[in-house]
This record gives C-alpha cells, structure tokens and sequence, in this order.
C-alpha cells in the first residue's frame, strides 16, 4: 500500500473511532486517556494525594488523567523525549528518564520522596523489523523497571506497555518473582488488531 493510502486509511479510521471523538469532546491530549482511565478504574490504583511519575508522558492524556485523580494535594511529575506543551498541575521534564541528569531532575521535581504508582506508555519508533522492534520495546519496560527501582515506593505499582511477542513472555517471567502479582490488561481503546497490550505490576519490591 502507498503512503498516500495508509495515510487515508488511517484517517478513515480515525473517523469512524469512537475513542477519538470522546478525546475532542471531553478535552484529552490523546485518546490514550481513555486505556489509562479504564485500567485505573478497574484496578483501583490512584487516589487523591497520591504522587505519579509518567514515562513517555507526551502529549499528556495519561497525564492529565493521573492529575484528574490525585487532585490538588498529589503530584504528577511526566519525562519525555519529546516535548510537551504545558499542563497545569503536571511538572515534565524533557530528556531521556534514564540519563543521570534527567533522574536528578525527577528526583528534584518530587522533592526526594518517592512515588506511588509509576506509569509507562512508552513505545519504540518501529523500524519494520520484527526482532530489533521487539527488542526495543523490552528495553523500554526494562527502562520503567529502572524508574521504578529509583523512585517507587516499596510495595508500589506500576503500569507498563508491553508488546505481544516471545521476548516479552521472558520478560514478565523474570518479573514475577519481583512483585506479588502481574495483571494483564487489554483496555478498550487499545485497537482490536493492535499487538499492544498493558501489564499492572502491583506489590514491586525493591
């Protein structure tokens, strides 16, 4: 198919998405919102005056979410390679969560206690290849399990996009015996025909 045509797939898809024209009505960044809404509604995750660390956080939909529910008295602090127009409520920092500079200023924004719940909507920028495309997106779970290890609080939860593949089996397999349960989630925003899928590391020990 030609680029012209994927392009004009894509948009009649994004058409005929119900998630899509929920995002412009209630006034989210992205219609990922809604796969973060339903899976902190079902697992009970956040609560007013809880404090969050967003990875991939751009363009904010996840954020804005987070900040929905921790309200005033919680804290949302979101990093991302790209950048991010501004959000009241939320700090983000721009640059790589795993550089050290980028961790100090994390640790600053959250004035050096830690966090209750750390989100990851990261995803690679696919390359066609299978394999290498695999393996990046484990590396970027690998890369909130870094986070999680610096800024989680013990026992805390984290939620984490994964991808349907063998590496990720390994992957979650070599979790477990780090955490009292791993749930998997499938929201329905994700599209149906989307390897995609989430994980809730709940009880993370550190």
């Amino acid at each position: 198919m030609s680029r012209r045509g994927s392009t004009k797939r894509w948009l009649q898809i994004q058409a005929r998405d119900p998630f899509v024209k929920q995002r412009d009505a209630e006034g989210y960044r992205s219609r990922a919102a809604f796969k973060l809404k339903e899976i902190l509604a079902r697992d009970r995750l956040l609560k007013p005056g809880d404090r969050v660390l967003d990875l991939g956080g751009s363009p904010g939909g996840w954020s804005q979410v987070a900040k929905e529910v921790v309200g005033a008295r919680g804290t949302v602090v979101a990093v991302d390679l790209l950048a991010m127009e501004p959000l009241q409520g939320v700090h983000f920092i721009q640059g790589d969560s795993g550089a050290p500079a980028i961790v100090d200023a994390v640790r600053e924004a959250l004035g050096g206690g830690p966090v209750d719940l750390v989100l990851s909507d990261m995803a690679p920028n696919l390359s066609g290849v299978r394999h290498a495309d695999e393996a990046r997106s484990v590396t970027l779970a690998e890369v909130a399990i870094e986070a999680a290890e610096n800024f989680l609080k013990p026992e805390g939860t984290i939620v984490i996009k994964m991808f349907q593949h063998a590496d990720t089996e390994k992957f979650i397999a070599a979790l477990r015996p780090r955490c009292q349960a791993i749930l998997r989630r499938k929201p329905r925003a994700s599209r149906e025909r989307s390897p995609e899928f989430y994980i809730v590391v709940r009880g993370f020990k550190l």
